[in-house]
């Protein structure tokens, strides 16, 4: 099995994405997917910044996917959709099913991300059938799951899990950060890149529930399915997704890589697995 490093998630300003990368060049991690996928209002890098990263990457010997926005809410945004899947050099990662459409109508190959809900066995199939090279298992689905999917048959894709940082669970049409901060979302003045990991919101009680990214809900806690490789690797696992939230990702992936299970240092970062066990997502298993 081998690592891979998800696209950034969060708005970072482009001189800090432009470091990210280059130290993400200079590492080990194989696979890289790169681009925008949850806001087109997030305007520091443009559909040519991100080509000139993908090539950077991929002269640095990385295998590089272009990946899309999760939620298509405009022409204009479907429009730099077909830009992306047309781009003539990268696969794609195709998070939402427009973007399937559109690989499907140019006889494209595509990965599905994590946000296509791909439930069962029937659907993997007919994706395949239209070009899904690899798929990246919803977060929510467990390993009772994946293995029950694999035993029917050996699939002809490969299968990426989610396996660290913050899990995305959800869209909306409304900005929940622009809202926090009294902003209309037409008129957000790109609050995000105030919030590098999101934005993170509690109970009454003070207990962390969720992270607020813009139109996205991400889980409060990090997941962490790196104690699992073993496992995963017996059931056919081809990659382990790291999502990058700071620099010290490039060197968990790395970690990972060279199959070593991160050590963790004393911090207050919390983690969860729940959903692997069929469990709450917020739950932890040690």
């Amino acid at each position: 099995m081998k690592a891979s490093l998800g696209p950034l998630l969060y708005c970072w300003p482009k001189e800090k994405v432009m470091e990210f990368y280059q130290s993400v060049a200079d590492s080990s991690i194989p696979l890289v997917y790169l681009g925008e996928t949850i806001c087109s209002r997030r305007r520091e890098l443009k559909f040519s910044d991100y080509m000139a990263l993908a090539n950077m990457l991929r002269e640095s010997g990385k295998e590089v996917v272009i990946s899309t926005l999760a939620l298509i809410e405009a022409p204009s945004e479907y429009s730099e959709l077909k830009k992306q899947v047309d781009n003539g050099e990268f696969i794609i990662e195709a998070n939402d099913m427009g973007a399937v459409q559109a690989a499907k109508e140019k006889g494209l190959p595509f990965i599905c991300g994590p946000t296509v809900n791909n439930y069962n066995l029937a659907s993997l199939k007919k994706l395949h059938s239209w070009g899904m090279q690899r798929f990246v298992m919803p977060v929510e689905l467990s390993k009772n799951w994946l293995n029950t999917v694999i035993s029917v048959e050996k699939p002809e894709f490969e299968i990426e899990i989610f396996g660290h940082g913050y899990l995305p669970l959800a869209l909306s049409a409304r900005c929940f950060t622009a809202r926090h901060q009294g902003l209309a979302k037409d008129k957000c003045q790109t609050i995000c890149i105030s919030n590098p990991k999101g934005l993170l919101a509690q109970t009454q009680e003070s207990q962390p529930l969720l992270r607020l990214n813009g139109i996205q809900t991400q889980s409060a806690a990090s997941i962490d399915l790196s104690p699992q490789i073993d496992e995963m690797v017996k059931m056919g696992v081809d990659y382990f997704r790291v999502s990058p939230s700071s620099m010290e990702c490039i060197a968990l992936a790395e970690q990972l890589l060279n199959a070593n299970t991160p050590k963790r240092t004393a911090s207050t970062e919390s983690f969860c697995n729940g959903y692997w066990y069929q469990e709450a997502g917020f739950n932890h298993q040690s």
